[in-house]
């Protein structure tokens, strides 16, 4: 018989890696209704293991042993979703949500399809970029619907589905736009097809905040229609991404190449209050 109490660390271990990560996602979880929380911390914590091993130290010096551990991750995962059971505590908790809500291994895979793609792409394509967006962040969003919906017992995945796939689609982009410099000088990778950094105008910028903006508008629309369990927290999350993009809007493109655009911490608390307050009254 399996303790409980390794289910209970396993988790704990998720939440963590995502409080030390990232502040901004760490905020907006805090407004997901239990038990969703923890699963979606599952969910994000496995992706932030896979972000380690393709954007860190050793992927620049040894490339090919980055490729093998991604491999071991990806395997790991496939049997923890299987047995239920990872000496990983990250992905043990992964298991557990995956198991409870029939998490689609086809999802999981492009997940790991995409992360393999750091290690091997450095030019997109419009066709690749498509491509890696939908495995890197869409698929991402798409499991945790499954977890939003799986918990009210809702089979309406389909419908929200577009909607779910535009705001990975915009957290993923905006990342990339805040990260030009960086993603190029540090990682040696360009994302948006044709991009001339040394060449980067405010024209650019603004294609590319245009394009943000319009998969966050389309994700707005499906957001009314989330469970109670997640409709504050996924507005949350949008209304601090979307105010991310207004600010990398206002940034000369110049600059933008040398600073990493951030939501002040009082912006950050005054978007959770004002998603809160439209959650009390839907």
């Amino acid at each position: 018989m399996r303790d409980p109490r390794y289910d209970a660390v396993a988790q704990a271990s998720a939440a963590v890696v995502i409080e030390g990560y990232s502040t901004s996602f760490g905020w907006a979880s805090r407004l997901l209704h239990r038990p969703v929380r923890g699963h979606v911390r599952n969910i994000y914590a496995l992706v932030r293991l896979a972000d380690e091993i393709v954007d860190g130290p050793l992927a620049a010096l040894d490339p090919a042993r980055s490729t093998r551990q991604l491999d071991d991750l990806e395997r790991e995962t496939y049997e923890a979703m299987e047995t239920g059971y990872s000496t990983n505590l990250v992905v043990h908790a992964f298991a557990i949500t995956a198991r409870r809500f029939g998490l689609d291994r086809d999802h999981v895979r492009a997940f790991f399809a995409s992360m393999r793609t750091d290690l091997t792409r450095s030019v997109h394509t419009p066709e690749s970029l498509d491509e890696y967006i939908y495995g890197s962040a869409e698929v991402v969003g798409l499991m945790c619907l499954d977890v939003f919906l799986g918990a009210e017992g809702r089979t309406d995945v389909a419908d929200l589905t577009p909607g779910a796939r535009s705001l990975g689609a915009a957290f993923q982009k905006i990342n990339f736009l805040r990260d030009l410099a960086a993603d190029h000088d540090d990682l040696g990778r360009t994302y948006f097809p044709g991009l001339d950094l040394t060449a980067f105008s405010d024209a650019d910028r603004d294609v590319l905040v245009a394009d943000v903006q319009a998969d966050l508008d389309r994700a707005a629309t499906v957001i009314p229609r989330l469970p109670s369990n997640s409709r504050t927290a996924v507005s949350a999350a949008h209304g601090l991404f979307s105010e991310l993009n207004r600010r990398v809007a206002a940034v000369p493109a110049a600059e933008l190449l040398r600073t990493r655009v951030r939501v002040p911490a009082p912006t950050k608390a005054r978007i959770l209050a004002a998603a809160l307050r439209r959650g009390s009254i839907a």
